[in-house]
């Protein structure tokens, strides 16, 4: 994961019908997280994800390499995609 920061992981973002954010890094399963705002759920699957990694080094196990199709496709590293 040479090369990639917290910042660049690409990360899916939505709303519920009840008003709550979600966020979700498709790359680590079962990485994701709820918030109030979109701001706060964001932070939250980032601090989640840091969690997972640290717990995949920690058993020795390979952490999840991030993985957008956009990415894949061009140069742009959207952050964020929004799903509704």
């Amino acid at each position: 994961m040479a090369g990639i920061t917290l910042e660049s992981i690409p990360i899916v973002v939505g709303r519920e019908e009840d008003g709550r954010w979600w966020a979700d890094i498709e790359s680590m399963p079962g990485v994701m997280a709820y918030g109030e705002t979109r701001e706060l759920a964001i932070a939250a699957v980032r601090a989640l994800a840091l969690r997972a990694a640290a717990d995949c080094m920690e058993h020795g196990e390979e952490i999840p390499e991030p993985f957008s199709p956009m990415n894949a496709a061009s140069n742009l590293k959207p952050a964020y995609f929004v799903r509704s």
